[in-house]
């Protein structure tokens, strides 16, 4: 059952996909489609799962579900990921590689792999300071609080000195 993000708790669980680029406004057209249908018939055991849906920055899709009436079972959580690799398939793009890092470079969001981001911290060309993205968020609280983040704050730190 599609509901609209924003309506849903605040322990409502998350699931964040990044993408490797950032969707053209065709493709965020088409992708929204997909999710809506997507979501709308999306059941765990034949119970409709009470979720929604967000894309930040043209490359992140975050999906939330509220646990509080029915949990994700394997089956559920299984057809999310097949849904997600069907996306890659279809978009020619990365969104399952937990291995990549996003982070602002001022307004723009850039991606790098995580080796290229250790690199870029021992050479200074990332600080504490760089906002990053914290993808490991639980919740919608945690997302709302803890995604975007200095790397100081973050599972990042441990790159940087």
């Amino acid at each position: 059952m599609l509901v609209d993000f924003n309506t849903l708790p605040e322990e409502s669980r998350v699931w964040i996909y990044q993408a490797n680029r950032s969707f053209s406004d065709e493709e965020l057209s088409e992708i929204k489609e997909k999710l809506d249908i997507f979501i709308e018939n999306w059941t765990a055991h034949g119970s409709d799962l009470q979720s929604g849906y967000t894309i930040e920055y043209k490359r992140f899709i975050v999906i939330a579900l509220n646990q509080n009436l029915n949990n994700a079972t394997g089956c559920s959580i299984d057809a999310s990921v097949h849904f997600i690799q069907q996306l890659e398939k279809d978009y020619n793009v990365d969104l399952m590689d937990k291995m990549n890092v996003s982070y602002k470079q001022g307004e723009y969001v850039a991606h790098k792999t995580l080796i290229d981001f250790r690199k870029m911290a021992k050479d200074k060309a990332v600080s504490k300071n760089t906002i990053v993205f914290n993808n490991m968020v639980n919740n919608i609280a945690e997302f709302k609080e803890n995604w975007e983040v200095p790397a100081s704050e973050s599972w990042h730190s441990r790159f940087l000195k």
